[in-house]
């Protein structure tokens, strides 16, 4: 059930379509995860400024019930970084990435939760 979320000042018309669906395929690959259960959304056009400088950045906030930790963290970092750099731009220091762990009793699928499903 990863859920990746980027919020960046690029602007809309500068985002390839098919962003998401990238991104789906890299949080899969970094968890271990299926593709169909990944979802991925971009929100351009924010007004942010990283370091008080206007320039492409990103606030990236990865969701999932498993497969986060200290050393995961930094490959799914480093994936999440070299995409946003090579599609849209983004330097990877002007990115921060939030990681989050929920118990699987907390998150709702296919009119379930998670807990048991696995």
């Amino acid at each position: 059930m990863p859920y990746l979320k980027i919020e960046t000042n690029v602007a809309a018309n500068k985002i390839p379509n098919d962003i998401s669906e990238k991104l789906c395929g890299v949080v899969a690959k970094t968890l271990n995860k299926p593709k169909e259960i990944c979802v991925a959304s971009v929100v351009a056009d924010m007004n942010l400024s990283f370091g008080g400088v206007e320039q492409p950045a990103a606030q990236v906030f990865l969701k999932c019930i498993s497969g986060l930790g200290v050393e995961e963290n930094k490959n799914h970092a480093n994936a999440i970084c070299e995409l946003l750099e090579k599609e849209l731009g983004i330097s990877k220091d002007k990115v921060y990435i939030f990681f989050q762990m929920f118990p699987a009793s907390d998150v709702g699928f296919n009119g379930s939760t998670y807990d048991g499903m696995f």
